[in-house]
């Protein structure tokens, strides 16, 4: 099996190859972890910049989302204990945007509750934009997430200052059904493909650990390839007391390791970001830099805590990235 690994390693790196499902599988079904998480990083080395990519998120507009996924706190279906707030004033964006400046972050994102962002809220995340791409100089990248948009909220969106869009696909199409009823798999990749034709580069992963199969994150990944996106973030779930997944059994270390290496075998070239969960790694999830991730989203999560940008900018550079815009 260790010939199996280079073998596939060899080929990405000489042929520009691209795995297949089958290829994927048996990688991670291979017996040393090791010699996988190694190979991955010798991709990571060579098909991609020494620089990391440093991302902060913020909360929008929170609560009250008419969607039923199943592993959300935010879900209008579940009783949790997140708390409904309004859209985020221009004002308060731009504050926390020039914060994130402030902190070496490179990039970053309004996220909104609800199946999609429209009318006066709207109106108001474009204002955010605009007011933030003005005080922070435009030297700051702007992202949005606001759900299932049309194609002209996206050129909107554009014209206000964001350059890149991020809407996960969240699992492969078979397991999708699982995990949410109120919008289908589809509308998840019409969204992307939406933001696509506007011209914004795409942030799109998914979550592991929402009970799916290792064949259903490989047909995340193959997707998320063939959507060609520029950034991927795997969050790692963190069951919420109050959702129908908060007795789901963690995966284990190795396994999420595992999941990590694959993606970079599949995707050599891409921006691997490690998002919310890796708390539960221990050491501020250093080990998955080790293995094919190669960014990270710092700062807060949605409705789970995360990290300062102060420790992740030093474990960054202590593993040999640069950061910085």
């Amino acid at each position: 099996m260790n010939e199996f690994i280079n073998a596939i390693e060899q080929k990405i790196l000489n042929e520009k190859y691209q795995v297949t499902k089958e290829e994927a599988l048996a990688l991670y079904q291979v017996e040393s972890s090791q010699k996988l998480f190694d190979a991955a990083d010798r991709i990571r080395k060579s098909c991609c910049s020494v620089k990391s990519s440093i991302c902060s998120i913020v909360n929008a507009k929170t609560g009250s989302c008419g969607e039923d996924c199943k592993y959300c706190a935010q879900s209008a279906h579940w009783k949790t204990s997140c708390i409904p707030s309004p859209m985020v004033t221009p004002q308060k964006a731009s504050e926390l945007s020039q914060r994130a400046l402030d902190g070496s972050v490179t990039r970053i994102s309004l996220v909104t509750a609800g199946r999609a962002l429209t009318g006066k809220d709207f109106e108001t995340g474009l204002e955010c934009f605009k007011q933030m791409n003005h005080d922070c100089e435009g030297k700051m990248a702007l992202c949005a997430s606001f759900g299932i948009i049309s194609a002209h909220q996206m050129e909107q969106l554009k014209a206000a200052g964001v350059t890149r869009y991020h809407h996960n696909l969240e699992s492969g199409k078979n397991y999708y059904s699982h995990i949410c009823t109120t919008h289908t798999y589809e509308d998840r990749v019409a969204t992307v493909k939406a933001a696509k034709k506007a011209g914004l580069e795409i942030c799109s992963g998914g979550i592991i650990g929402l009970g799916e199969s290792r064949e259903d994150r490989v047909d995340l990944a193959l997707a998320i390839r063939d959507l060609d996106v520029q950034s991927v973030p795997i969050n790692i779930l963190t069951p919420i007391p109050g959702t129908p997944f908060e007795n789901n059994k963690p995966l284990t270390k190795d396994e999420i390791l595992r999941t990590f290496a694959v993606f970079r075998f599949i995707m050599p070239s891409q921006t691997i970001r490690c998002a919310a969960g890796r708390k539960s790694l221990g050491k501020n999830g250093e080990d998955v830099f080790r293995c094919g991730a190669n960014a990270l989203i710092s700062g807060d999560f949605l409705t789970t805590p995360g990290s300062t940008n102060e420790e992740d900018i030093a474990m960054l550079e202590r593993l040999g990235y640069e950061c910085g815009r």
